[in-house]
Protein backbone atom coordinates (compact mmCIF):
# COMPACT_ATOMS: atom_id res chain seq x y z
CA UNK A 1 0.00 0.00 0.00
CA UNK A 2 0.83 3.21 -0.35
CA UNK A 3 2.04 5.90 2.11
CA UNK A 4 -0.83 8.53 3.25
CA UNK A 5 -0.68 11.79 5.12
CA UNK A 6 -3.19 12.66 8.16
CA UNK A 7 -4.17 15.85 8.70
CA UNK A 8 -4.87 16.33 12.38
CA UNK A 9 -6.00 18.58 14.93
CA UNK A 10 -5.60 18.25 18.70
CA UNK A 11 -6.35 20.66 21.21
CA UNK A 12 -4.50 20.50 24.51
CA UNK A 13 -6.21 21.29 28.52
CA UNK A 14 -4.84 21.55 31.87
CA UNK A 15 -4.49 18.86 34.55
CA UNK A 16 -2.76 18.20 37.60
CA UNK A 17 0.19 17.30 35.58
CA UNK A 18 0.28 19.92 33.06
CA UNK A 19 -1.08 20.13 29.61
CA UNK A 20 -3.06 17.17 28.23
CA UNK A 21 -3.86 16.26 24.98
CA UNK A 22 -7.61 15.82 23.80
CA UNK A 23 -8.84 13.60 21.01
CA UNK A 24 -7.42 14.38 17.71
CA UNK A 25 -9.58 15.11 14.77
CA UNK A 26 -9.05 14.16 11.24
CA UNK A 27 -9.08 17.00 8.81
CA UNK A 28 -9.21 16.58 5.10
CA UNK A 29 -6.08 18.98 4.42
CA UNK A 30 -3.30 20.85 5.91
CA UNK A 31 -5.31 24.05 5.61
CA UNK A 32 -8.25 22.35 7.15
CA UNK A 33 -6.20 21.41 10.30
CA UNK A 34 -4.99 24.60 10.66
CA UNK A 35 -8.53 26.08 10.53
CA UNK A 36 -9.39 23.51 12.91
CA UNK A 37 -7.01 23.80 15.50
CA UNK A 38 -7.37 27.98 15.68
CA UNK A 39 -10.58 27.19 16.74
CA UNK A 40 -9.99 24.62 18.61
CA UNK A 41 -7.62 26.96 20.91
CA UNK A 42 -10.28 29.66 21.23
CA UNK A 43 -12.75 26.64 22.62
CA UNK A 44 -13.08 27.22 26.46
CA UNK A 45 -11.51 24.95 28.35
CA UNK A 46 -8.66 24.57 25.33
CA UNK A 47 -5.50 26.03 26.35
CA UNK A 48 -4.15 25.56 22.68
CA UNK A 49 -3.97 23.54 19.54
CA UNK A 50 -1.94 22.27 17.22
CA UNK A 51 -2.24 21.17 13.58
CA UNK A 52 0.14 18.46 12.43
CA UNK A 53 0.68 15.64 9.80
CA UNK A 54 2.23 12.30 9.64
CA UNK A 55 2.65 10.06 6.64
CA UNK A 56 2.87 6.31 6.60
CA UNK A 57 1.80 3.19 5.68
CA UNK A 58 -0.95 2.18 7.98
CA UNK A 59 -1.07 -1.28 6.59
CA UNK A 60 2.43 -1.65 7.87
CA UNK A 61 1.94 0.77 11.18
CA UNK A 62 4.72 2.63 10.44
CA UNK A 63 4.42 6.53 10.35
CA UNK A 64 7.13 8.96 9.70
CA UNK A 65 7.85 11.74 13.02
CA UNK A 66 4.39 14.01 12.86
CA UNK A 67 5.37 17.11 11.23
CA UNK A 68 3.84 20.28 12.75
CA UNK A 69 1.93 22.89 10.61
CA UNK A 70 1.09 25.48 13.12
CA UNK A 71 0.58 25.96 17.01
CA UNK A 72 -1.82 28.33 18.83
CA UNK A 73 -1.90 29.05 22.63
CA UNK A 74 -0.23 26.76 25.53
CA UNK A 75 1.13 23.57 23.91
CA UNK A 76 4.07 21.48 25.21
CA UNK A 77 7.25 21.83 23.90
CA UNK A 78 8.30 18.31 23.46
CA UNK A 79 5.49 17.03 20.86
CA UNK A 80 7.61 14.13 19.75
CA UNK A 81 5.06 11.76 20.72
CA UNK A 82 2.49 12.69 18.74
Amino acid sequence: MADLTYYVALSFVMNDEGPAARDGVECPTANAAILRAERLARTEGNIGAVAFSRTGDPALGDFADAVVLRAFGEVPTDLSTL
